[in-house]
């Protein structure tokens, strides 16, 4: 099929075999077996004869959209089949309001960001059948809210860092002599002054004016510390927690040796953090959710996976990304009804981003399953949790 203009018979041929991809790829989905033209003839009233079907389909198989694994058996869709379903052919089903409800209160009832990321990546597991993987938020991308100093011993101080996204981090200080209650009192409250609301880079240049305050010329080594471990914290890209949880979905729909190298793909976290979390940031650039089929993971164990991921919060200014999305009040958007050719190189999907456009997300929501998922829940429910994720992260901000 070509891009240009058609004429009008030509044309309604193209917009047959687009409907017949979008039946072919539902079926497979639905049934995971090949697909014949009479069940789509009978099935989906397309106005014409299992021949004509048969016809389409075998057009589809030539242009790369279908493949036929025994020559006996009906068609299967093909990565690029997919593909093009993802972004042309997919309508982005809203969540039910019970559904919605329903992620609400479970999250709801979370303790702190931690036990609120845990019970989002069982609950999008339970939704999709599929593995959930959600990252923490990255401290790199995070700002310091608050610095408490507790002398755990003689001669050591701990440092508890709590970021704007209310994670917590920790760091050992060494001290020849410990300072007074009175003396660490004041220090904290004169470093909470300078460096909170300043992301990790800004706080160590800050702590410079620390170092030289002539009120706390004996805290000048423990300040260094400071310094040099908020450098690290700005540092620190791949230091986001991976939370998990679904793998036992993957293993009882189908055989070991099918899934043996997506088991692998998951145990290498540190690949796995990259590959997410560079997804979820092209994201911003698209629709708001980046779904990477196949080989456009650029990962082996991946190649007959599928991976749907959407950034949440927004690095800086995690309220930012709060607002309602209007036409969406289901929090899901709707793919653009374009159709192109199936040929067409310039086909994207208009999804709704869940980002403020001028911040990158710090960190991001993710669903890993087989080329053959349900593409539909899966988009709307990593979208319905990113978009949880980054409300819950813009209270713990107004909430500091």
């Amino acid at each position: 099929m070509n891009d240009g203009l058609c004429t009008e018979e030509v044309c309604m041929q193209q917009s047959r075999r687009l409907l017949v991809l979008r039946a072919v790829v539902e079926d497979y989905i639905r049934s995971q077996e090949p697909v014949g033209s009479n069940a789509i003839a009978r099935k989906h009233d397309l106005g014409v004869s299992s021949a004509t079907v048969r016809n389409d389909m075998a057009a589809l198989e030539d242009e790369g959209y279908l493949t036929q694994p025994h020559t006996s058996a009906g068609r299967v869709p093909t990565e690029k089949g997919y593909r093009y379903f993802v972004d042309q052919l997919a309508t982005v089903v809203p969540l039910s309001e019970a559904q919605r409800r329903g992620i609400g209160e479970f999250l709801s009832g979370s303790a702190n960001l931690q036990d609120t990321l845990q019970r989002a990546a069982r609950l999008l597991a339970q939704i999709t059948g599929q593995v959930a993987v959600i990252a923490s938020p990255s401290l790199s991308k995070s700002t310091l809210r608050h610095v408490e100093l507790v002398p755990v011993s003689m001669n050591v101080l701990l440092a508890v860092v709590v970021t704007d996204t209310g994670r917590v981090a920790q760091h050992t200080l060494q001290v020849s002599v410990m300072p007074s209650s009175d003396a660490i009192a004041r220090f904290t409250e004169a470093l909470n002054a300078a460096c909170s609301e300043l992301s990790f880079a800004q706080a160590a240049q800050r702590m410079q004016s620390l170092e030289n305050d002539q009120r706390f010329i004996g805290f000048k080594a423990l300040t260094m510390q400071l310094e040099h471990a908020f450098v690290s914290m700005a540092d620190d890209e791949n230091a986001s927690e991976l939370y998990m949880s679904g793998a036992s979905h993957l293993a009882h729909q189908h055989s070991a040796a099918d899934m043996a190298p997506l088991f692998d793909a998951l145990e290498e976290q540190v690949v796995l953090m990259k590959l997410m979390s560079a997804l979820s940031e092209e994201s911003l650039r698209g629709d708001g959710v980046n779904v990477a089929i196949g080989s456009e993971t650029h990962t082996p164990g991946l190649l007959n996976a599928a991976v749907v991921t959407s950034g949440y919060g927004h690095a800086g200014h995690t309220g930012a990304a709060v607002a309602e999305t209007p036409g969406d009040e289901n929090g899901v958007a709707e793919h653009s009804d374009k159709r192109d050719d199936v040929d067409g190189e310039t086909s994207q999907s208009t999804m709704t981003a869940v980002h403020d456009a001028t911040g990158d997300p710090v960190a991001f929501v993710g669903s890993i399953g087989p080329t053959h998922m349900d593409y539909a829940t899966t988009i709307s429910a990593v979208h319905a949790v990113a978009r949880y994720l980054t409300s819950f992260l813009a209270h713990e901000e107004l909430g500091k």
